[in-house]
């Protein structure tokens, strides 16, 4: 399999490397068959170990606090989130020429979601407003500022730079217009709370037609509690989008905030992965759509 690098700084990880590392360290797991899990994430590899494990290597050094953090944080979330989350079982250290820790986990089923997978569109909508509303509930003491849950002024000069690098495969002047829109809502000006920090499509798994589990909280924290709104154009539209703000208690500054997150995001992705993430590039363009349509 050829894998094809996104990040400069990236470290190579194959099935070889995720076996010694497991047969070295967790000798109980040794043995058991390893394969990647497609298509890459980018922050971290994954790969399938055996039927119920799976190991999650950071690809780039930026991407190694989020090991920490999800083996403190998610045992004390769960039990208050009314869909499932990665379960840590183990960190792994630096070794065989890996300079990271790493993490195992139990492997939860399903598949990334994506509308067609989604039995009842409104009802999954529904579902994950209930989730981040639980989210926010639970108490923020102690926990990680969020990096998407700080103002979203501190993203306009890569926004706009992303932009331009754009050039004419963008609609310049519509999409400045919604991001400096953004730009002017009121912030947050309530207490930190609970975010995810990246709702995507990709980060939700759905099994027999609904959402099952959220995955990948590396950008887990608290903060403003706008970048949760991105799955609303990532994800759902028409009537689902409705059913999903339905399900939260947001007034509209912060929805227009959540609509610039998602714009920013979207934007900045695409000139960094358009030669490396097809997935990624697919998405953007689509979010990009979603938000103009929506203005």
């Amino acid at each position: 399999m050829t894998v094809v690098k996104m990040h400069a700084d990236e470290v190579d990880t194959d099935v070889l490397l995720v076996s010694s590392l497991v047969a070295a360290q967790f000798p109980k797991w040794a043995g058991l068959p390893v394969e990647p899990v497609l298509p890459w994430g980018t922050d971290n590899a994954v790969y399938r170990l055996g039927k119920d494990l799976a190991v999650r290597l950071p690809r780039i050094a930026s991407a190694v606090g989020q090991v920490e953090k999800e083996h403190r944080w998610l045992p004390r979330l769960a039990p208050h989130l009314p869909l499932s989350l990665p379960v840590p079982l183990a960190m792994g250290r630096p070794a065989e020429g890996y300079p990271f820790e790493w993490s195992v986990y139990r492997w939860l089923d399903g598949e990334p979601a994506t509308i067609d997978r989604i039995a009842d569109p409104n009802e999954a909508a529904a579902d994950l407003g209930r989730f981040v509303t639980a989210l926010q509930r639970i108490d923020p003491t102690d926990g990680p500022v969020a990096g998407r849950g700080v103002p979203l002024s501190t993203r306009d000069r890569s926004t706009r730079e992303a932009i331009a690098a754009l050039g004419g495969r963008i609609d310049a002047r519509a999409v400045t217009t919604v991001w400096e829109a953004a730009l002017d809502a009121p912030a947050w000006d309530g207490p930190p709370v609970w975010i995810h920090g990246d709702l995507t499509a990709g980060n939700l798994l759905v099994g027999d037609g609904r959402l099952r589990a959220v995955i990948d909280f590396g950008a887990l924290g608290v903060g403003d509690p706008a970048c949760d709104l991105i799955v609303a154009w990532n994800l759902f539209s028409g009537e689902a989008r409705d059913a999903f703000r339905g399900a939260l208690a947001f007034d509209e500054p912060t929805w227009q905030r959540g609509r610039g997150w998602a714009l920013s995001i979207a934007l900045i992705a695409l000139p960094y992965y358009l030669e490396t993430n097809p997935v990624i590039v697919e998405a953007s363009w689509r979010v990009i759509d979603e938000v103009l349509a929506t203005a």
